[in-house]
């Protein structure tokens, strides 16, 4: 009877080897098709998002020509002559009304400048002409001599000190 168990056994292995390869072969079959899906989607997705980048291209584009459909650019440069010609209008009346009217003696600005540069070269040749002169330097004032006689030498030592206290002191006893 074991011979008979051993072989129930052996079948219902078998049958569990079988069932496992189909599953294998289904589970592969089913990743491909979930693959091929995602890839799919995928490629949706980009046409999608493609074709909408597409009508929002062509919708700025109208937008543009729209606006610039009455713009020529002889207009626009034509324009920016007249607003350069105005503000040099402009800048020449600020010019005319600032400048002072019945005030005192109109004095050319030329003729300032050229008195200026007269007295600049008056000044450098003044400076050339001087050139290697010393100026005069203010007296240095020098400290003043001590009234009172200074030693001939050294200062003495401190040995020599206390000698010079002790003589004294014999003296004054």
């Amino acid at each position: 009877m074991a011979k008979k168990h051993g072989i129930k056994n052996k079948r219902a292995a078998l049958q569990a080897l079988r069932r496992k390869k189909r599953l294998e072969q289904q589970l592969a079959q089913t990743d491909g098709t979930l693959s091929t899906l995602e890839f799919q989607r995928e490629a949706i997705e980009n046409a999608t998002t493609n074709a909408e980048v597409l009508r929002t291209m062509e919708l700025a584009a109208q937008g543009m020509k729209k606006a610039y459909q009455d713009m020529d650019i002889d207009k626009v440069d034509e324009l920016m002559a007249d607003i350069t010609e105005q503000q040099e209008v402009a800048q020449q009346i600020s010019d005319a009304i600032s400048r002072p009217v019945g005030f005192g003696d109109v004095v050319d600005e030329d003729e300032l400048l050229e008195e200026l540069e007269e007295l600049e070269q008056e000044e450098l040749a003044r400076d050339l002409l001087t050139v290697g002169d010393k100026e005069e330097e203010p007296p240095i004032e020098l400290p003043t001599v001590p009234s009172t006689h200074l030693p001939a030498g050294p200062a003495p030592e401190a040995d020599e000190d206390e000698e010079a206290l002790k003589q004294l002191a014999e003296l004054v006893s």
